[in-house]
């Protein structure tokens, strides 16, 4: 499930070590043509104009209120990894900060609605960076469902629609999935852990080990073993960006374009036709319905489906 942690940080690092490489010759290169003087100035000027600081870890934290041990020190040095490699990815947490400002407001009441702890939204954010992505290994929608669990779950997915993308059907599977965990392991936070490991996955490791049922007593792959700490970074992160050195203005902040919903119970030829009745491109109507997947809809069962329009206002085509 977990996208990130498995392509964006090997990603940004290849990108940086080719920069750091094309840097280094290009550097070589210049330092060959300038005087002494210029190449003080210039290590000076790297020296000064370019800082990179520890991070203040908190004194305490939870994740849905259960205690983090911050007071351990492989917990502690754990969690400043996290921190320190989603506060330095600063174009990516900017960004993650926007779509927050969009998303979270929506994502929140659905938690509250489905009976899960606040802190989730987080692991939403490390799941897909709230967006309607895919990963390699085939999980989709913000909350990273592969096909198979998707549908043990009860959502639609085949060539016409994928449910996986319908953000408040993923969020009621994800709420139900994380419950079942949480009465199986009895910890919120080892139901975040079994998300992206799997229930039977942890608890093979809680036996062999013979631990509690503790996520941070127990050993677990790098992946898992990274992964609440990624979760609980974002948190600390998107709770105080200003804090962690993220500058901007409300007006830079990602906003939510105001829908309502037209039900279908009926089979649907032609997407970009229908969504020019109600004065929108086709583009539009796939932001607002990503979980539609073709241009048209088969449904000889009647079944009822609920298709997002934007206000009028929001996009510049005339209604015809």
């Amino acid at each position: 499930m977990s996208f990130l942690s498995k392509v964006g940080l090997g990603a940004i690092l290849f990108v940086i070590s080719g920069l750091s490489i094309n840097a280094v010759q290009d550097h070589s290169t210049d330092e060959a043509e300038q005087s002494p003087q210029v190449n003080e100035k210039m290590q000076e000027s790297l020296v000064n104009d370019y800082n990179v600081y520890a991070l203040p870890i908190p004194e305490t934290m939870d994740f849905a209120g259960e205690p983090v041990p911050l007071n351990e020190p492989d917990i502690r040095e754990r969690f400043d990894r996290e921190l320190l490699v989603n506060t330095y990815w600063q174009s990516n947490g900017l960004l993650i900060i926007k779509r927050a400002n969009k998303y979270f407001p929506i994502i929140e009441p659905m938690l509250e609605k489905y009976g899960l702890p606040d802190d989730f939204k987080y692991l939403a954010v490390a799941e897909s960076g709230l967006m309607n992505n895919s990963s390699p290994a085939g999980a989709a929608g913000f909350w990273h469902f592969l096909s198979s669990t998707g549908r043990e779950y009860g959502l639609e997915i085949n060539d016409y629609v994928d449910e996986r993308y319908n953000l408040e059907l993923a969020t009621k599977v994800a709420a139900e999935y994380l419950k079942k965990s949480k009465e199986r392991f009895g910890s919120w936070t080892l139901a975040a852990a079994a998300y992206n490991a799997g229930n039977y996955g942890v608890s093979k490791q809680i036996d062999r080990q013979k631990a509690e049922n503790d996520y941070y007593d127990v050993l677990l792959n790098d992946e898992t073993s990274r992964y609440v700490f990624r979760i609980l970074a974002f948190k600390t992160i998107l709770s105080n960006p200003k804090k962690y050195g993220f500058n901007y203005r409300e007006q830079d902040l990602y906003q939510q374009v105001p829908t309502y919903k037209v039900k279908v119970d009926t089979a649907v030829t032609d997407f970009p036709d229908f969504a020019d009745k109600f004065g929108i491109s086709y583009k539009v109507l796939k932001i607002h319905n990503p979980w539609l997947r073709e241009t048209y809809l088969k449904n000889a069962s009647g079944k009822e489906y609920f298709i997002e329009i934007p206000e009028k206002g929001y996009y510049n085509k005339p209604t015809k």
